[in-house]
């Protein structure tokens, strides 16, 4: 069985409030090296906040 050549990778993103909510999404890691910081909606403060790649 071949290995995957798919260069996008699962990642996290959490949210900056506190909350503990989290999105998942895919990035390409060969033209976003660097962590992702996205503005999205928190429905647990019911507000758009900045998530965060984890890793």
């Amino acid at each position: 069985m071949a290995a995957s050549k798919d260069r996008r990778v699962i990642v996290t993103l959490e949210s900056t409030a506190g909350t503990g909510y989290r999105y998942v999404t895919k990035k390409n890691k060969v033209n976003n090296r660097e962590r992702i910081v996205l503005k999205k909606y928190d429905p647990v403060i019911r507000r758009h906040v900045e998530f965060k790649e984890t890793r």
